[in-house]
Formats: C-alpha cells, sequence, structure tokens
C-alpha cells in the first residue's frame, strides 16, 4: 500500500469520524452528516493496558491487588488479561490471570521489593477494567493506608498537592509498558512560578520498567505544596505520586483531570479533621474559582473561603479546616466570572495528635456511562456520590465476592447539588471482596469517590479513590459506504 492510498484512508477515516460526532451532537439535525456517516454506535473497547507503581519500601509493608472487568455486552466470549511484574521486577512477583468477567482476582505481596506491574487486558476483559494496589504499612514514614487504582499509560499527567517539605517523602513513578523507551520531563511549580530543575529533563524510562524519581532530588527548594507535571517527549508512561509524611502517614497521588474552568472533587469523609485544596493553572492567566460544599442538604459556601484567586504558573494552597463539619462532602469549583483551565487535589487528613492519617482526592471526571471501584470489603468501605448541577438517579452494583456470593444492585437518587454517602450493597453470601459499578440512570452529571477505611492500632487509617468513567466504549461511526477498494 503506497502512501497516498494510506493518506487516502486517514482522511476518510478522520471526515467519518468528524461527521459521526456532528450526528451525536446535533441529532435533530435533518441531511447534512447522515450523507457521509450513520450515527455512531458505541461498541466495546477491544484492548486496554493498566499499569500498577512499585507498592512500597517499606519492609512492614501487606501489599493487595484486586483485579475486576465488569460484564459488558457485545464484547464476545474471547480474550484475556494478565498482570505480571515489570522487567526490573524479582522473582517473587506477584501475577495475576483474571478467569472470567463480573468476578474479583485477587493477589499479594509483602515487603519491600515488590515490582511495578504491567498489564494487558483484551476482548471480554477490556472493557472497564479496574485494578486497585491497596498497601498497608503498619509503622515509620506513610504508615497507614495506601492505596491506587492501576492507570492507563498517557503522555500528560497533573498532580497538584505534592511536596518537598522536611517531613514529606514524595515520590512520581514511572512505568512503561511498551516495548521502546520513554523520554520524560518532570516539571515542578510552586508558590512563586517554575522551580528550575535541570535534573527533571530528559529522564529515560527503560522499556517494560518503572523509575520511581523522588522529587527532593529534583530541586533545592523546600516547598510545602508543589504542582507536578510530567510530560513525555517520546513514548507513553503511567504515572502516580507516592505521597508519604513523618507524622501524618501518607497515601497515593492520583492525576487531577485535564484542565479546565470548573472541577469537582467528590468523597470528603465526613469526620475529616483538616482539608486542603491545592490548585493550578497552567497557563499564564490568573483564574478566580467560586469555592462551594455539595453536602447533604445542598450546596452551601465555605465561610471565610467563598473564592480562591490562583495566579498563572503559580501553586495556590488554601486550608479548609473542618470544612465538612461531620457530614459528607465533596468540593465543586466553577468559574467566578472569565473560565480559566484549573487543575486541583485535595489533601485530607483524619484524626487528632499523634493518631492522624493522610490521603488525597483529585478532581476527576464524572461517572458518566459506568465507573468501577475494585477491593471493597464488608466493613470499611464508604461509597459517596453527588451530584453538583441536576438530580440524578443511578445503579450502583455489587460483584460476586473473589471467593463466593451472589451480585446484588440497588438505584439511589442523588438530590441536585448534594452529596450523599451511601452504605453500598454487598454480594449474597459474600466471601471475599467484591467490585461496585456504578452506572448513570437518568438525570444530570454524578461524581463519586470510594472510601476504604480501617483501624491502625488507634490511626484512622483510609485511602480514597474516584470513580471516573472507565471509557469501557468507544464511538464508532458507521460509513455508508464500503471503502475497502481503498485497500487494494
Amino acid at each position: 500500500m503506497n502512501r497516498t492510498t494510506l493518506s487516502l484512508i486517514a482522511g476518510v477515516t478522520a471526515l467519518a469520524a468528524v461527521t459521526g460526532f456532528a450526528a451525536l451532537s446535533a441529532p435533530d439535525t435533518p441531511g447534512g452528516a447522515d450523507a457521509t456517516a450513520k450515527a455512531a454506535a458505541q461498541l466495546p473497547v477491544e484492548r486496554t493496558s493498566l499499569l500498577c507503581p512499585a507498592p512500597s519500601t517499606s519492609d512492614l509493608a501487606e501489599t493487595s491487588y484486586t483485579s475486576f472487568t465488569p460484564v459488558t455486552k457485545g464484547t464476545g466470549s474471547g480474550g484475556k488479561a494478565e498482570l505480571q511484574a515489570s522487567a526490573k521486577g524479582k522473582a517473587e512477583k506477584p501475577v495475576l490471570t483474571p478467569k472470567e468477567p463480573g468476578k474479583p482476582v485477587t493477589g499479594d505481596s509483602s515487603g519491600s521489593d515488590a515490582p511495578a506491574l504491567v498489564g494487558t487486558a483484551d476482548g471480554r476483559f477490556a472493557p472497564g477494567w479496574t485494578v486497585q494496589e491497596t498497601t498497608e504499612v503498619a509503622a515509620g514514614t506513610g504508615r497507614g493506608l495506601q492505596g491506587v487504582n492501576c492507570t492507563a499509560p498517557d503522555t500528560s499527567f497533573w498532580f497538584p498537592g505534592a511536596s518537598t517539605a522536611a517531613d514529606r517523602t514524595d515520590y512520581v513513578h514511572l512505568t512503561n509498558p511498551d516495548d521502546s523507551a520513554a523520554v520524560v520531563d518532570v516539571e515542578l511549580y510552586g508558590k512563586d512560578g517554575t522551580l528550575q530543575s535541570p535534573v527533571g529533563e530528559g529522564i529515560t524510562v527503560q522499556p517494560h520498567s518503572s523509575e520511581p524519581v523522588l522529587l527532593s532530588t529534583l530541586t533545592d527548594e523546600e516547598q510545602t505544596n508543589l504542582t507536578v507535571h510530567v510530560n513525555v517527549r517520546s513514548g507513553r508512561v503511567g504515572a502516580s505520586v507516592q505521597a508519604l509524611d513523618d507524622k501524618l502517614g501518607g497515601d497515593w497521588l492520583a492525576a487531577s483531570t485535564d484542565p479546565s474552568g470548573g472541577l469537582v472533587l467528590p468523597g470528603i469523609p465526613k469526620d475529616a479533621t483538616s482539608v486542603r485544596l491545592v490548585a493550578f493553572t497552567p497557563g499564564d492567566e490568573d483564574a478566580d474559582l467560586k469555592v462551594r460544599l455539595a453536602s447533604p442538604s445542598g450546596l452551601i459556601t465555605p465561610a471565610g473561603h467563598e473564592t480562591v484567586h490562583v495566579k498563572g504558573g503559580m501553586t495556590t494552597a488554601v486550608d479548609l479546616g473542618d470544612v465538612t463539619r461531620g457530614e459528607a462532602g465533596s468540593l465543586v469549583l466553577t468559574p467566578t466570572d472569565r473560565s480559566v483551565p484549573v487543575v486541583a487535589a485535595l489533601r485530607v487528613v483524619r484524626g487528632k495528635g499523634d493518631k492522624q492519617e493522610t490521603a488525597f482526592i483529585p478532581a476527576t471526571r464524572p461517572v458518566g456511562t459506568r465507573a468501577t471501584s475494585a477491593d471493597n470489603s464488608a466493613k470499611g468501605s464508604t461509597l459517596s456520590l453527588t451530584a453538583p448541577g441536576r438530580a440524578a438517579t443511578v445503579k450502583v452494583t455489587a460483584s460476586a465476592g473473589s471467593e463466593g456470593g451472589t451480585p446484588a444492585s440497588k438505584t439511589y437518587t442523588i438530590k441536585a447539588g448534594t452529596t450523599q454517602d451511601i452504605e453500598p450493597p454487598a454480594p449474597g453470601g459474600l466471601k471475599g471482596t467484591y467490585a461496585l459499578t456504578v452506572e448513570s440512570v437518568s438525570g444530570g452529571p454524578v461524581y463519586g469517590a470510594r472510601t476504604l477505611a480501617a483501624d491502625e492500632s488507634g490511626v484512622p487509617a483510609f485511602t480514597v479513590q474516584t470513580l471516573p468513567d472507565d471509557r469501557g466504549t468507544v464511538a464508532v461511526p458507521e460509513a455508508d459506504e464500503d471503502l475497502s477498494v481503498l485497500q487494494k
């Protein structure tokens, strides 16, 4: 096939994609798009990759992995999923091989030498594939409960809420799933703007390997609140930040959703004793944001924190205190006037004195069609849902247990402008852990988060994972004409 034919195919494909989107956006428009392409169909994705960072450097670490794929219509009966150690992993590596969609599979590791994991799924295992990595650390820096959803590879990640303060040990973990090396820049932005860091430029991540980069080695400046940007020059990586505190425990900081004028940060625990908002705008323009809390009774404005001003290219932090005051809550940020793209995350603390524990909540995408959360148990799981605009109805399904049990579903209505903490349905006859799927039924967009909690010698250990759309389906326009002639 020559280059001209390839270009022609690419052009026709792009045209079909554009007109398919137009048909979806304006279905009542007569003619027009229908002349070149039919309405796009939502089809299951055929292949998915997930990357799990190395869980801990502590010899006391106990890590569990839970893999789950929801049952998706239209996938057929073929396919498989595998999760295995990266090339630099040692022999005693955990490997998960799910047997069927709809049932979680678990594995575990212990100690400081558990490697990063690289996973692929195709066929019926690909749509909505989710892997949760949960680690318990009994003592030392970062003690408590740490959890992270394994991430899909990408080329850009934003992490507001990192730190190079003396009591913090923060790593950005970079994992390369591909056969060629990836080249990555790690950019740091503090309260006064860019932190010059030539050491962070052009970091090479070898094929099928993972590199933990200690942020304090990239700059001499101690910054309590940092925004980290992982920018991939070539290739692609998975990225997560591990934020460990000498006194306040620690957790994984997942990437914020893409820069946007308005953001939702769902699932602040009702007993949070301290909440800090960290925000950053990548451009030169300043952003002014209205701050509201979606509570069980509606949207309220935190006293003394009606708005936040974010200077262009600088990290801004605002301590909101015990903003939830014993009730479920989610933070809703909207532009006061002109919309300027922003990224944001919350650092949340539970407990008091020397019995405190930390977790992070990044701004996230809505639940959309379906979102999935793995590694739930009979006790200690809280599902938090918020509808910042219109009221919405969602269906929540608990999967079969990893060791036995039957699925169960329940429908919930979330009132406009509110957050509800719900006790999720549990599988009948549950044995082991189970997964939750949240599906939008009607109404406005819903945002969600799942909290895992445990008592660790009097410390209220916890970790929070947001529930963005699992992107298990993709819109595929159906062209009217047979384009097979172009392949000859």
